[in-house]
């Protein structure tokens, strides 16, 4: 009976969160948050934990998302029915949001005079003021270029609005109408799920809802632990760099997974510090969904009717050191926060392919957000504008190839129609399309290239283009699989004024000026000369790989009439297939980079680096870091920790320990 009430129990708080997500999808007033779908609601226990999370639509990437440190900051005897509070605090919070654009509001829901839960909702706002127009670049150093933040506050009281705390917000943003709408959008979703939640009290009584809360997260994290089981016990241990905006600027991000009976310690020790960058995350000091969402998402894709709530987090520890790049102290600016989640969960598949036989996926390449800032065709307002995700492609699989135009830790987020674009801006798209001969090569190939072009039509406007990343070092391959493609933007391609912008922070585009951005692809699973040759032959016949590259890769061999010769193919690959291939390709400038830096050393430069004074750990990596790859031999621990004094040194500094 009670693996029965559990299913009711879950499909009812399941529908309760579905329909309050409905409602802001299709209430929104900003194109960022009714087509791209950057938003979400869930519900949690009194304590705060999530116990039911949408799965039909918005992001997924706040599954279990901690809330008890807000609810404790507030303090539980401060909520009264008919409150909601809101905020854009990552600090205050621990990083129940994780960047000033995300407005999250907070409702307690009482039944008969008793708290038993808390509604969650959050929009990620088009501006919130700061800067730039839509507050985000790269290049910011604080959070205080990025805009409004404000701590926890009541937005509604006894059901009635705060006008002074709504105005705060509407007074400090670009579109203020969008904000608004978007609030009202949240409200609505809110009051859904407390008339929702009290109408199920009312019919089931209030100690069987509550009951039913535990139940599903208990079920939940059995579901978990069965699957993490599955992974042999061990630890294993990665790395990959997040490229911030300028030449050179690169950050360590290291994990450890150490596995034991379906329990998970994910530990980043070794990560750089926090960087005078829009890249840092702050995650709290609770396990974070942010950091482990490869493992929640390796369970969801073997158990996919498991309950999405907190239960999923129960059997994993997440460790991200304070002060780090992703468990970032005030003032840290967050902005582009999501190109160092795409690290992050890179990095945590690849533990996983050595943990797993086989392996399971090579690197995505990242996923970058298009905002363009100039009139409104319409009202000649100045307007500002989310154009569009510019999604790579994701790695290829065990089993299956990479998917063009999807990288897998932003796959929620959705494309904004051409016609939308051209309505909201005085942009013409005048291509959006995938690049031929970009999958990366493999048994299983990597997603390939997109390709967008914008032109401006009307007077100057500022477009900027957060979370762009492998601009540098490719998505890595692998067990043969190639490297993905690098991502590269110009601005008039082909014309006598053109000039390459590199990662674009905040990009000035004139009137009839063209901006081409071309995303990474994702890296390339298995060998090549492995593949399929129904596989190949259709790569070929849709025009995604060119006979040329087919030979040279594959080890194709045609028919004089252009046709695949399969027995000449297959004798070729026979002869071929000898040479050895490596396990990981990262391609030439990951293996030059390699050369100087091996994977210990940068751990422990890191390590070293988070032992001294705040003000002086990154710029310490940074011109550590600089300075051997400059001089381009082998870094040994004693050439380390020499060239760590020195700077310290140059600097003005000690070596104390900050309290951070």
């Amino acid at each position: 009976m009670r693996a029965i009430r559990t299913m009711v129990m879950n499909n009812r708080f399941k529908a309760i969160v579905e329909e309050a997500s409905a409602c802001v999808y299709r209430t929104a007033r900003t194109t960022f948050v009714k087509i791209v779908q950057d938003y979400q609601c869930a519900v949690a226990t009194a304590d705060g934990d999530m116990f039911a999370f949408p799965d039909q639509s918005g992001v997924k990437q706040f599954i279990g998302a901690p809330m008890a440190a807000t609810i404790n900051k507030i303090g539980k005897e401060n909520f009264k029915p008919g409150d909601i509070f809101i905020t854009n605090d990552p600090f205050a919070t621990e990083g129940l949001l994780t960047h000033l654009m995300d407005l999250t509001m907070i409702r307690p829901i009482f039944y008969k005079g008793e708290l038993i839960a808390f509604g969650w909702a959050f929009i990620h706002a088009t501006d919130i003021g700061g800067a730039v127009p839509g507050s985000i670049s790269p290049a910011f150093t604080e959070v205080f270029q990025e805009g409004l933040r404000v701590r926890p506050m009541r937005l509604f009281i006894d059901d009635k609005l705060n006008e002074d705390v709504m105005g705060l917000y509407m007074d400090n943003s670009r579109s203020p109408k969008e904000i608004a709408g978007d609030l009202e959008a949240m409200v609505s979703a809110m009051k859904s799920i407390d008339r929702r939640l009290t109408g199920l009290c009312d019919r089931y009584g209030v100690d069987e809802v509550k009951t039913g809360m535990q139940d599903v997260i208990a079920y939940s994290e059995e579901k978990a632990r069965s699957v993490l089981a599955t992974i042999p016990n061990g630890e294993y241990t990665f790395s990959d760099y997040l490229e911030m905006a300028g030449e050179g600027n690169l950050v360590h991000v290291c994990v450890k997974l150490t596995i034991k009976d379906g329990n998970i310690e994910v530990d980043y020790s070794g990560t750089d510090p926090q960087v005078p960058a829009a890249h840092n995350i702050v995650t709290g000091s609770k396990t974070h969904p942010y950091i482990v969402q490869a493992l929640i998402a390796f369970v969801l894709t073997h158990e996919p009717l498991t309950p999405w709530n907190a239960g999923l987090l129960r059997s994993i520890t997440g460790n991200a050191p304070l002060g780090s790049l992703i468990n970032a102290v005030h003032p840290a600016s967050g902005g582009s926060r999501a190109a160092s989640g795409c690290r992050v969960y890179d990095s945590v598949i690849g533990c996983l392919n050595q943990a797993l036989d086989g392996g399971l996926a090579a690197s995505g390449s990242g996923s970058g957000i298009i905002v363009f800032s100039g009139p409104d065709p319409r009202t000649g307002a100045n307007r500002v504008t989310v154009v569009n995700p510019i999604p790579g492609g994701s790695g290829g699989r065990n089993g299956a190839d990479g998917v063009d135009a999807l990288e897998p830790r932003n796959a929620a987020l959705l494309n904004v129609p051409v016609e939308v674009t051209e309505a909201e801006t005085m942009l013409v798209v005048r291509a959006y399309r995938s690049l031929p001969d970009s999958r990366a090569a493999g048994q299983w190939n990597g997603g390939a290239s997109q390709v967008i072009e914008l032109e401006n039509r009307g007077e100057p406007g500022s477009i900027s283009c957060r979370n762009l990343n492998r601009f540098h070092f490719q998505p890595w391959g692998m067990f043969g699989g190639e490297a993905g493609r690098l991502g590269f933007t110009k601005v008039n391609p082909g014309k006598d004024t053109e000039r390459s912008d590199g990662k674009i922070t905040v990009l000035q585009l004139g009137k009839g000026e063209l901006l081409q951005i071309t995303s990474p692809s994702g890296g390339g699973f298995g060998n090549p000369l492995k593949r399929s040759l129904d596989l190949l032959e259709a790569d070929v016949r849709t025009e995604m790989v060119s006979p040329e590259r087919a030979v040279a890769v594959y080890g194709a061999v045609f028919k004089a009439d252009g046709t695949l010769d399969r027995d000449a193919t297959e004798a070729n690959r026979q002869k071929l297939l000898r040479k050895e291939v490596p396990d990981i390709t990262y391609g030439k400038n990951r293996d030059d980079h390699d050369r100087v830096w091996p994977y210990a050393i940068r751990r422990e430069l890191a390590l070293k680096a988070m032992k001294l004074d705040m003000r002086l750990r990154w710029p310490v990596v940074d011109r550590v870091q600089r300075k051997m790859l400059a001089l381009g031999e082998e870094v040994t621990p004693p050439m380390l920790q020499e060239a760590i004094e020195a700077e310290v040194a140059a600097l003005g500094g000690s070596s104390s320990r900050s309290t951070a």
